[in-house]
């Protein structure tokens, strides 16, 4: 790890970083504020890095990525990226609304996982860059076509993210549509917090996570419906636990799942203010 320079004045640069197999361009935009530092590429609006400095002040990269664009084109388990039109698996790759039933693309097995075979984590966006005293930002647009890997209406997705002199990074998601549709987006960056090119695992890492329940899933991976409680159970993370000490747990869901691969259903508060999720 090696000690890092950082201006007083929130940045963002943006550089090429190389092309697609069809030979689209792909930029990197890095933004700078305070002590952090992310860079993001236009491809699958991947956060490619994420520098901060750690309790001795010493900096280093906390997210797992590749170091080149093709590398993410041909093999990467969706690191950093941003994942749309809905996270997770749809069972059977397919569902009903308002009476009407949409098959979609079967990406895994017979699912349809983090938004098919051509997600929004292989899609190029497009971007806008901006920094003052306030933060660096990176807005990221994307149009996904009526019937996009099988889901109806067109889609009009947007994510800005936002670094701030109080070293926040910020991601903010929005999305409209001209028909009745699901969305559910989300981030999907891999963190280590002793350093992405420590090679070692995350199960000493103590984790909190402010729910009471989860939810189970079957042999597919696939949430069964059910909302169980956390008390007495390796899903406790109410308190503060390393993440490694129950996943050897005989628990039937750390076995169905090879260890961690639920959601948890966060306890909110009264009304729509935001609640803290997990440290």
């Amino acid at each position: 790890m090696t000690a890092m320079p950082r201006g007083p004045v929130p940045s963002a640069v943006c550089v090429g970083w190389g092309s697609l197999p069809d030979g689209r361009a792909v930029d990197l935009v890095t933004l700078r504020a305070g002590a952090l530092e992310v860079a993001v590429i236009t491809y699958g609006g991947i956060i490619v890095s994420l520098h901060t400095p750690d309790r001795r002040g010493e900096i280093d990269d906390i997210v797992l990525g590749h170091d080149d664009v093709r590398a993410y084109h041909d093999r990467s388990p969706y690191f950093g990226a941003i994942i749309g039109r809905v996270a997770n698996r749809i069972a059977g790759g397919r569902f009903t609304l308002d009476g009407v039933t949409h098959q979609l693309a079967q990406n895994d097995g017979r699912q349809h996982l983090h938004g098919g075979v051509r997600g929004f984590d292989k899609a190029l966006w497009q971007l806008i860059t901006h920094a003052d005293a306030g933060g660096a930002r990176a807005l990221l647009t994307h149009t996904s076509p009526d019937g996009d890997e099988g889901y109806p209406g067109a889609l009009e997705a947007r994510v800005e993210y936002t670094l701030t002199p109080a070293a926040e990074l910020i991601v903010d998601f929005a999305a409209a549509t001209d028909r009745l549709t699901v969305v559910n987006l989300t981030q999907h960056s891999y963190f280590n917090l002793s350093g992405a090119r420590a090679m070692g695992d995350v199960l000493a890492h103590r984790l909190t996570i402010n729910a009471e329940r989860y939810t189970p899933v079957d042999a597919d991976l696939v949430p069964t419906g059910e909302l169980a409680d956390v008390a007495q159970t390796p899903f406790d993370f109410r308190s503060p636990a390393d993440i490694g000490a129950r996943i050897g747990n005989e628990h039937p869901q750390l076995q169905v799942a090879g260890g961690y691969d639920h959601n948890f259903a966060l306890a909110r508060p009264v009304g729509n203010d935001l609640a803290h999720a997990a440290r």
